[in-house]
């Protein structure tokens, strides 16, 4: 069977592996329902399951792994057959996929945005002196630390219900989380501001979701093809670029937000300090990208940065937590 045959057969089936918390079953669902739209005799099952990133939450995932430990009990379903795809959120994906393994397709692109969340205060600018602020994330402690150095900034980790229930109960002031999360569950009320790009840069592939096959399915990135989003790939490619050109990890405050500007593609790279004293920015602009474009985009950004002194800040920030040294406030910027 040639890969035109491939193409043009419907699936009789498949199997998307994710996380069991809330926000991941959301993503896996809406993927099954877009793909019994595009093949509605396709039998489309979920195979729900808890990662080592589920499990883990009373250390920093800087110190256990990394995001990748989201993604690895996902990727061992693939490989191993029990599973043909695994949807996930890019912002959790490593900028480096193992051996064997392909982004068959982007989703068109959520709110990319920090949101603020409180049941007391409405904004930042709003919280006294002192008050706690949770975050799962470097990048936004980092950026927070920066403009509000007045506010006692702790961890948060858990999944989303699991941080509401922490802020609900008294235990923080307000806590940051992804919007996109927020509103894919209906829980867009709970967003008291929204912090733009200028405020909190978003981190890469931050809104958008991934799914994740074999690379030697072919016929399954066709079958997906219909899924994919284009101008939000080529934004994430360009993002992704620049953290893996640094490092990127939930080791390092960093952050890369690109946006469509008519058919211009701009990018925004930042690389700070955890206590927000020193913060590194470049940005750089494309006409009309195609992919390779978009990847030399996130190189250019990320060489600017490099010379800023971005290594400097990468290299004592890795060293500090795998040669377990002075306690820096590290934490993942995963799930919301």
């Amino acid at each position: 069977m040639n890969s035109e045959t491939l193409s043009t057969t419907p699936p009789a089936s498949l199997t998307i592996a994710s996380r069991e918390s809330r926000l991941a079953m959301w993503q896996a669902e809406h993927v099954q329902c877009a793909l019994h739209k595009l093949y509605p005799r396709c039998d489309v099952k979920i195979l729900g399951m808890t990662t080592r990133g589920d499990q883990i939450l009373n250390r920093t995932l800087s110190k256990v792994g990394g995001k990748g430990l989201f993604v690895k009990e996902l990727e061992a379903a693939i490989a191993d057959g029990r599973a043909d795809l695994a949807v996930h959120s890019l912002k959790d994906v490593p900028m480096q996929l193992p051996e064997g393994f392909a982004l068959g397709a982007i989703l068109e692109r959520e709110d990319p945005c920090d949101s603020f969340v409180s049941s007391r205060y409405d904004s930042l600018d709003a919280l006294p002196a002192g008050s706690i602020v949770g975050t799962s994330s470097l990048r936004r402690d980092a950026m927070i630390r920066t403009r509000f150095p007045h506010l006692d900034v702790r961890p948060l980790r858990g999944n989303l219900d699991t941080r509401l229930a922490k802020l609900d109960r008294g235990d923080y002031a307000a806590i940051i989380l992804a919007a996109a999360g927020l509103k894919r569950l209906g829980m867009e009320s709970r967003i008291r501001a929204r912090l733009d790009a200028s405020q909190s840069l978003p981190a890469a592939g931050q809104g958008a979701l991934g799914i994740e096959i074999r690379a030697d399915r072919p016929e399954l990135a066709a079958w997906l093809a219909p899924l994919h989003d284009e101008k939000t790939a080529l934004a994430v490619e360009a993002e992704r670029a620049v953290s893996r050109a640094l490092g990127g990890s939930c080791e390092v405050p960093l952050a890369a937000f690109a946006q469509w500007n008519s058919d211009a593609l701009h990018l925004r790279g930042i690389v700070a300090l955890p206590d927000g004293r020193r913060v590194l920015r470049a940005e750089a602009s494309a006409n009309s990208p195609d992919l390779d474009a978009a990847l030399e985009l996130g190189r250019r950004v990320s060489s600017e940065l490099e010379a800023q002194g971005a290594m400097d800040i990468v290299n004592v920030l890795t060293t500090i937590v795998h040669d377990g040294g002075p306690n820096v406030p590290l934490a993942s910027d995963s799930k919301s």
